[in-house]
C-alpha cells in the first residue's frame, strides 16, 4: 500500500465562532481534533498538524508545524502541508469536520493516488479542505500565494482534478453528515445533536463558542 500523509489544518481564525479553536470544540465526549487523530492513527503512520500559531494546538502526539507563509489563510496551510509532508500524496483535512470515516478517507486516498488533486463535491459544492493533493503541486500553490490570490477554489482550476461527486460519496454518506463543517454556532449545535443521537452521549452543554 503506497503511503500517504494526513495533514490537519488547524490555523483558521474561526471569526463566526468568536475566534475559538474549532479543533478543540467538543462533539460528543471528545474534541473534533481528538476524533480526527483517533481515526487517522489507524489509517496512516504519517500525520501532521499545520497551524498559524503553535500555541493554539494542545499537546498532541503528532508533529505540529507552523505556516511557512504567514497571512495566507487556508491556502498557506495547504502549501505548508505539501512542503512538510514526507510522502508524495497528502490528504488535507480541515480541523472542523467531526464525522469523517475511515472507509471514506481510504477511498479518497485511493482515488487521489495518481491525481494532482482529488476533491469531494456534494450538494454544497466542492470541499478542497477535505481532499487529496500531490506534493508536486506545492509550487503551483506557492505561486498563487505570491500573486496574492488565496482562493483555493480558483487555484484548483489550474490543476487536473479527480472529482468525487454525490454518487461517489453516497455509499459513505447515508445521512448526509460526512462532510459537515463546523463554521457557525448553528453548525456546532447541529454537530453536537448528531453526535448525541449517534453515540448516545449526553454531557454538560458548553458555553456558546460565540458567546
Amino acid at each position: 500500500m503506497i503511503p500517504w500523509t494526513a495533514a490537519i489544518l488547524a490555523g483558521g481564525h474561526a471569526r463566526r465562532l468568536g475566534g475559538i479553536d474549532k479543533g478543540a470544540l467538543l462533539v460528543g465526549a471528545r474534541s473534533i481534533l481528538d476524533r480526527q487523530l483517533s481515526l487517522l492513527h489507524g489509517l496512516t503512520s504519517h500525520l501532521l498538524i499545520v497551524t498559524s500559531d503553535r500555541s493554539r494546538v494542545q499537546a498532541v502526539d503528532v508533529p505540529v508545524v507552523v505556516d511557512r507563509i504567514g497571512g495566507a489563510g487556508a491556502l498557506g496551510g495547504l502549501y505548508t502541508a505539501l512542503v512538510e509532508a514526507p510522502t508524495e500524496q497528502v490528504l488535507i483535512i480541515g480541523c472542523d469536520m467531526p464525522f469523517l470515516t475511515a472507509p471514506f478517507l481510504l477511498y479518497l486516498a485511493d482515488r487521489g493516488r495518481d491525481a494532482e488533486a482529488a476533491v469531494p463535491r456534494d450538494d454544497q459544492g466542492r470541499h478542497p479542505l477535505c481532499a487529496s493533493y500531490a506534493r508536486r503541486t506545492a509550487p503551483h500553490f506557492h505561486a498563487r500565494i505570491q500573486a496574492g490570490d488565496l482562493r483555493i477554489g480558483e487555484a484548483l482550476m489550474d490543476l487536473t482534478v479527480q472529482e468525487l461527486g454525490p454518487g461517489d460519496l453516497a455509499p459513505f454518506n447515508p445521512d448526509g453528515r460526512l462532510l459537515l463543517n463546523v463554521n457557525t454556532p448553528e453548525d456546532y449545535a447541529r454537530a453536537r445533536s448528531i453526535a448525541a443521537a449517534r453515540e448516545g452521549w449526553r454531557g454538560t452543554e458548553p458555553e456558546s463558542p460565540a458567546g
